[in-house]
């Protein structure tokens, strides 16, 4: 499965449908290479005003680093790859909803009792203070 991290976002000023190079980490977020090892496939959002796409890709190092766009899952394109305009677009790391609908529609609780222990568990520490 791809994987996901927290507060992960970049811009890129890439055209067209091909793999985009990532411009470094907006100010009070990481960088995907700081989030994940070279040729690790992840889920991500590119989005630019009317223009975006969800989907899972590999970011591979170099200079810049690179995110493919292998997988999409849902975009502006009737949920087909994007053929980005010129401008700046942001690019960052989610958690598609197709993949918790998946888990939600197979029976699979296990993700809402993991959140919900999340959840319970930081109101506590916050009831703490």
């Amino acid at each position: 499965m791809p994987a996901v991290a927290d507060r992960v976002r970049e811009t890129t000023a890439t055209v067209g449908t091909g793999a985009v190079s990532l411009s470094g980490a907006v100010t009070g977020f990481q960088a995907f290479q700081d989030a994940f090892a070279s040729g690790a496939v992840v889920y991500y959002c590119i989005a630019a005003g009317a223009e975006w796409e969800v989907g899972s890709g590999a970011v591979t190092t170099g200079v810049p680093w690179t995110l493919a766009r292998t997988t999409i899952l849902a975009s502006s394109n009737a949920d087909a790859l994007v053929n980005f305009s010129a401008g700046v677009k942001d690019v960052f790391c989610t958690l598609p909803e197709a993949l918790v609908t998946d888990l939600t529609d197979a029976g699979d609780t296990s993700l809402h009792y993991h959140l919900a222990d999340r959840i319970h568990a930081r109101n506590s520490a916050l009831h703490r203070v």
